[in-house]
């Protein structure tokens, strides 16, 4: 091993770790992906990666919380509560779509793989519920005239479920951004609607918004 990857500050090489786990876990699966593996494509040596991740385990927990954590940072950042409803609708949900599409493997890892296993189960629910929660403030700021019985968090509940599952095909390359963001924007719609409207009444509704 060369002398300079030896000399790499401790938080570099652990993301340098984590990105190999990363792209090894999404192509392989947790199951199927050895420690070997990762620590080769890291390039770095196995008692090294066990060093800093004491178990596969260990190893998966950290590629999961760093990925939701950078996921849930970027939807933060991207929503901006103060556009009209049609930005607000249209510019989250494209971001949230292209940053699946630039970030497949993370996607893969945080919910093809992690929903899969009931040791992961409690991490991933804590990360849905995060999300849910900033939906419901974008249904909340983008809603004009609200029903009086609107439940803004079951319809978040599900609108992310809905998400998850175009987002999955979105990772695997079953749908482009364009697509994805389509089919979202108008099942985002209906939940700022309330209750579905003709084509023509929303888009006047909106543009009044």
């Amino acid at each position: 091993m060369a002398g300079g990857t030896k000399r790499l500050p401790r938080a570099v090489r652990e993301q340098q770790m984590l990105d190999a786990a990363v792209e090894m876990f999404s192509i392989n699966g947790y199951h199927d992906t050895s420690m070997d593996a990762i620590a080769a494509k890291a390039e770095i040596s196995k008692p090294m990666l066990y060093l800093y991740y004491g178990s596969k385990e260990e190893l998966f927990g950290a590629c999961l919380d760093r990925e939701l954590a950078r996921f849930i940072d970027a939807v933060r950042e991207d929503i901006n509560l103060d556009q009209s409803p049609r930005d607000l609708l249209h510019n989250t949900i494209v971001a949230f779509m292209r940053y699946i599409d630039a970030n497949r493997a993370s996607w893969i890892v945080m919910y093809a793989q992690a929903t899969n296993s009931q040791a992961f189960a409690h991490t991933v629910r804590e990360g849905r519920e995060r999300i849910i929660a900033l939906v419901v403030r974008v249904l909340q700021a983008g809603t004009r005239n609200p029903e009086p019985d609107a439940d803004f968090e079951m319809i978040a509940v599900a609108l992310v479920g809905a998400g998850e599952a175009i987002a999955t095909r979105l990772s695997t390359g079953d749908t482009d951004v364009d697509g994805a963001a389509e089919v979202m924007i108008n099942l985002f719609w209906r939940g700022l609607k309330g209750k579905p409207v003709d084509k023509d009444a929303a888009e006047s509704s909106i543009e009044s918004g």
